[in-house]
């Protein structure tokens, strides 16, 4: 690895010392799906998002509760404080396309047609309010 990239990647190491975040590659749901979802728990209170994802019907509701549930866990073993004392929220939640597995399906006249099996990246961000409140403050001054 060249002295560019390998200060490049020290500095995103040390950016995200202060995230508190977790990730979920390649989950075979399809992206749009998963983004109506994760519109849902956007910048709600992390308990209510796992209430929402509880008692959602939807499939995908269980691999964000999971998701979710672990971004909280790293977020205690980072700063060693209780989730309930420090009024966590989703700061940020994105949903990225993956891999697509293309696969045939018969079609009339002896053609076939291509069916696109997608999978997406989720990525979630949590925070104390009180951090997110006094970024807020900053971004909307300068």
């Amino acid at each position: 690895m060249g002295v560019r990239k390998q200060k490049a990647a020290e500095a995103r190491k040390e950016a995200n010392k202060g995230r508190y975040f977790a990730v979920l590659k390649n989950c075979p749901t399809s992206p749009r799906k998963m983004r109506l979802l994760a519109d849902l728990i956007r910048g709600k209170d992390v308990f209510m998002a796992l209430n929402i994802l509880k008692f959602n019907p939807k499939e995908a509701s269980g691999r964000l509760e999971k998701l979710l549930t672990s971004a909280i866990t790293n977020f205690e073993a980072k700063t060693g404080e209780r989730p309930e004392n420090s009024n966590l929220i989703v700061k940020e939640i994105f949903v990225d396309s993956a891999l697509q597995m293309k696969r045939l399906r018969t079609a009339p006249q002896g053609r076939a047609h291509r069916v696109r099996k997608r999978s997406n990246h989720v990525t979630i961000v949590v925070d104390s309010k009180k951090v997110a409140d006094n970024n807020n403050q900053v971004e909307t001054t300068k």
